[in-house]
């Protein structure tokens, strides 16, 4: 069933929501299908360990994910695409009529995730089972990345077994490196690997880890920590220094000379419009991404309609500031430079900014039950991102709590530099990252036992970015920078940041823009220091499509707010509109059909 079918069928929902016998008749069906969800869901897990990891489920019949790593290789690709299409066989096969309303959500999200998954296998490059990046080993792609972050935040050690297990994930990890480097040959045969920017910054990442004793690597030196803190003989530690030495080393040196081979190689351009089929790739790209069909010349006018707006917003600010000389860009770019706006660079400055966004998540969070019914159980912390991946790493992410409670989630901040972090900015990425943007979204999800698990854990990034740049809005309009001017001129520079997105996304990769075109046109439209304005263009580099799925997520975020308000009028409840939140992300053509039915717009 494709999109477009499961679209047309929604009336039946209606049907279903409003027929209690409808309701009695469909719970076998539904039990059936709840039953067949969650095999999926453990059947992809099980070719996932980090996955299980995460969410605390290595445990018992699953215990021996907690020494493996997911099989990187092209086999394993193929294996996990035959699983997909097993899958979307299995669904396919289900009556949806014979289902409740909220199965027949659950069927629609599902679809909409295997037909996705399975569409970008065409390309044949790259990764395209979810996010599409075009390039096997970038600054963003690859375990030579993600493995020693993941095994130092994710990966417990309480006991021996524990630590045996990371040993074994120690002794998985070069293979997981070969097994891209084998991807990125064959693709590199067909002209499908990064630009050269691009590959300067993966060898500057490599060099981080390879260019140092082995037991200075976060891999040896984490796995001593947690060997002393769970009182266990340090003599493992030495077995980590000798996998690493012997094996790991060796295995990161093959892919240096391979993206070296490519370095000289590479084209400077910055889109993919020059892969095989790149045009079709973006667009493919860009509505995995945003879940929506727009092409790039769409995205292009949207960009720059809604920086003209959003700029005349913050214009005015600037001028009640005695701001006025000079573009919106300009006068950005001077209050970023303001010495009181600024923390030291140095390891107190950045301690300093830390204890400020905890203090803001925590004045947040006594403000939530002014919004929500519903709030996450699971604490988050702020981190900041490794300084072995920062080079290359977002501003910032977010980890998901482990569902056992005995891992908090984690919102990372990159401070390779404080000077792309001002204050007047810090309050609105916490509302993004944390409360209540992604912290609030992801674990009210996870946390429902209302919803089957392949859904409490589904990821559309339109919804989920989306919902994270409407709650920067949320808190704008929940006072929480009035008295603040400086403050709001943040949070609307945020917003300008994820319109301009959309701008130079498609510039790139859509009309053929340089690296170089896009960043002066970002630092000149946001005002966003050149270092951090240089790691985004880079992002969306790799990543293409992935920058839009921001303001786009946004503006259906808060059209759909609108449409309830202007129906109920003074019978809107904030709380009850946001109570959406229970039943899961989806891709955004749903939620507006979810949402319509739910408040009786349609």
């Amino acid at each position: 069933m494709n999109r477009r079918q499961f679209l047309a069928t929604s009336g039946a929902t209606a049907i279903a929501a409003a027929c209690p016998a409808v309701l009695a008749q469909t719970g076998g069906a539904d039990a059936r299908f709840r039953a067949m969800l969650d095999s999926f869901f453990y059947e992809r897990l099980n070719d996932s360990p980090e996955s299980a990891t995460r969410l605390g489920l290595d445990t018992g019949a699953r215990a021996a994910l907690r020494g493996q790593l997911s099989d990187t290789s092209a086999a394993g690709a193929a294996k996990n695409l035959a699983r997909t299409k097993a899958q979307a066989g299995q669904l396919a096969a289900v009556d949806r009529a014979t289902l409740s309303a909220a199965s027949q959500l659950d069927y629609d999200v599902i679809a909409y995730q295997i037909d996705r998954e399975i569409g970008g296998e065409r390309f044949g490059y790259g990764e395209t089972a979810g996010r599409y990046a075009p390039y096997i080993l970038s600054q963003l792609t690859g375990s030579y990345r993600e493995v020693p972050d993941f095994l130092d935040s994710q990966h417990r050690v309480k006991d021996a077994a524990d630590a045996d297990a990371y040993l074994s994930r120690l002794e998985a990890f070069p293979v997981a490196m070969d097994g891209e480097l084998a991807r990125q040959q064959a693709d590199a045969a067909r002209g499908v690997f990064a630009p050269d920017y691009i590959l300067d910054t993966v060898m500057k990442m490599q060099a981080a880890l390879r260019d140092q004793p082995a037991a200075q690597t976060v891999l040896v030196a984490s796995f001593a920590k947690k060997l002393a803190a769970a009182g266990l003989p340090p003599e493992r530690a030495g077995q980590a220094e000798k996998i690493v030495t012997d094996k790991i080393f060796p295995a990161v040196d093959r892919q240096i000379a391979l993206v070296r081979d490519l370095r000289a190689r590479a084209s400077h351009d910055a889109g993919c419009w020059r892969l095989p089929d790149g045009e079709a790739f973006y667009a493919a790209a860009a509505e995995a991404a945003t879940t929506t069909r727009l092409s790039g010349d769409e995205i292009h006018r949207l960009g720059l309609d809604q920086v003209a707006d959003i700029s005349a917003r913050i214009d005015t600010i600037l001028k009640g500031e005695g701001m006025s000389r000079g573009s919106v860009g300009d006068r950005l770019v001077a209050l970023n430079q303001h010495p009181d706006q600024l923390f030291p660079n140095t390891d107190p400055g950045r301690e300093a900014l830390l204890a400020q966004l905890n203090s803001q998540i925590i004045a947040m969070q006594k403000r939530l039950g002014e919004a929500f019914s519903t709030v996450p159980k699971a604490p988050v912390e702020v981190r900041r991102v490794p300084v072995t991946i920062q080079a290359g790493a977002p501003g910032g992410y977010y980890q998901n709590a482990s569902l056992d409670g005995s891992r908090p989630a984690i919102y990372f901040i990159n401070l390779r530099d404080t000077f792309d972090r001002p204050k007047f900015g810090l309050a609105t990425l916490t509302h993004h990252e944390a409360v209540p943007g992604h912290h609030l979204q992801v674990s009210v999800a996870l946390e429902s036992d209302s919803i089957p698990m392949i859904r409490r854990r589904g990821f559309y990034s339109g919804y989920s970015e989306g919902w994270a740049l409407y709650s920067e809005q949320l808190a704008d309009e929940m006072g929480m920078f009035d008295g603040d001017p400086l403050g709001r001129v943040g949070y609307l520079q945020s917003l300008l940041f994820r319109a301009t997105r959309l701008v130079v996304d498609s510039g790139m990769h859509a009309k053929r823009w340089s690296r170089e075109e896009a960043t002066d046109y970002l630092i000149a439209t946001t005002g966003i220091a050149r270092g951090r304005s240089q790691g985004e263009i880079d992002r969306y580099t790799v990543w293409p499509g992935q920058a839009c799925s921001y303001k786009i997520g946004h503006t259906v975020w808060t059209q759909l707010r609108d449409e309830v308000k202007k129906k109920q009028g003074a019978a809107f409840d904030l709380k009850q509109f946001h109570e959406v939140l229970t039943l899961g992300a989806m891709p955004l053509d749903i939620l507006k059909q979810t949402v319509r039915h739910r408040t009786g717009i349609v």
